[in-house]
């Protein structure tokens, strides 16, 4: 779904299953007092678990790393668990092996664990200053981060072609400097968040009037910018759906965003080996943020299984031999 990822990175959701409380209770994860003293040496077992988020994006890539890695001779299961607060002590026990994740967003979020919920932010818009600051609190959980590779899954704005047109918009610095007055179609967060309402403000002298609370992508926030009710729409850079609402995205020319690039975050003990490494680094050749969007589209829009969609990337991408099926 258009937007799950980064509503989902910011919930806090209730255990879904009993399955979840098992690995709830099976993860502790290093003690506070042994932070800083996981000192294992890298390896993989040839049994590895994957987590997923449960959304679709999540899903596909879970699908691809399960893919890579068995191409590569590791046997694989994907695992379900749809949220940080229960797959990041169990990815740090071993009970999960591999997970997908965005640099930023992980980032920021072990920087509240570890330091508490006031301790700011630590991503920031430049990818390699994110990775330092990641990898500098993942690597005493017993966590390895893998390199990110080219696609990302950010925030995004976008207007109707129509507007966009009539006024030779193509970032939002061109919005900035029509001076006209805009109403935001967004989350109830983006009113207070530095890289939505406050931050297009201060970055790019956008006047937002009004947070339409529609939603991050949603069909009626959509809907609202396309009758014109609402000038833009807060939406992510894998919305594949953009054009059958007649919507372009503003460039973010000024990086008010973060760098949310995927990378793979390992568990350094069960498969921070260099098999897993090699295997999981294949996919940062080949995938982009639109071809992400258009992965997202078809099981979205389309109905098709991500084990399926993910297989067929792949092979399209040389990355997997043709299973002629």
């Amino acid at each position: 779904m258009t937007g799950a990822r980064q509503i989902w990175t910011r919930a806090r959701h209730a255990l879904a299953s009993a399955v979840l409380v098992t690995v709830v209770a099976c993860s502790a994860g290093p003690s506070p007092a042994n932070l800083g003293a996981v000192t294992e040496s890298p390896g993989a077992t040839k049994h590895l678990t994957i987590g997923s988020a449960g959304f679709t994006e999540s899903d596909l890539l879970a699908q691809m790393y399960a893919l890579l890695l068995g191409e590569a001779g590791y046997r694989t299961r994907i695992q379900s668990v749809p949220s940080r607060e229960i797959y990041e002590p169990a990815l740090e026990s071993g009970r999960i092996d591999v997970v997908p994740e965005y640099a930023a967003a992980f980032a920021d979020w072990l920087n509240a664990k570890v330091n508490g919920p006031g301790a700011g932010t630590v991503g920031s818009p430049d990818l390699a200053k994110t990775m330092a600051a990641l990898r500098k609190l993942a690597t005493p959980r017993g966590l390895t981060v893998l390199d990110a590779g080219k696609a990302a899954d950010q925030y995004a704005f976008a207007v109707s072609a129509s507007f966009a047109r009539e006024l030779g918009l193509t970032t939002l610095s061109d919005l900035g400097k029509t001076k006209l007055p805009v109403r935001l179609a967004a989350d109830e967060e983006c009113v207070q968040r530095p890289d939505c309402a406050p931050g297009l403000k201060k970055t790019y002298g956008i006047d937002i009037t009004a947070v339409d609370p529609l939603g991050v992508g949603t069909t009626p926030a959509k809907q609202a910018v396309q009758s014109g009710r609402d000038q833009m729409l807060l939406t992510t850079t894998t919305d594949a759906t953009l054009d059958d609402f007649g919507l372009v995205p503003l460039a973010d020319d000024k990086h008010l965003q973060n760098a949310d690039y995927i990378v793979p975050v390992v568990n350094r003990a069960g498969a921070g080996g260099e098999g897993v490494t090699r295997a999981l680094g294949r996919l940062n050749t080949a995938l982009t943020t639109a071809d992400l969007a258009r992965l997202n589209e078809q099981v979205d829009s389309h109905g098709r299984p991500p084990k399926d969609v993910a297989r067929k990337y792949l092979e399209s991408k040389k990355l997997l031999p043709e299973s002629g099926g």
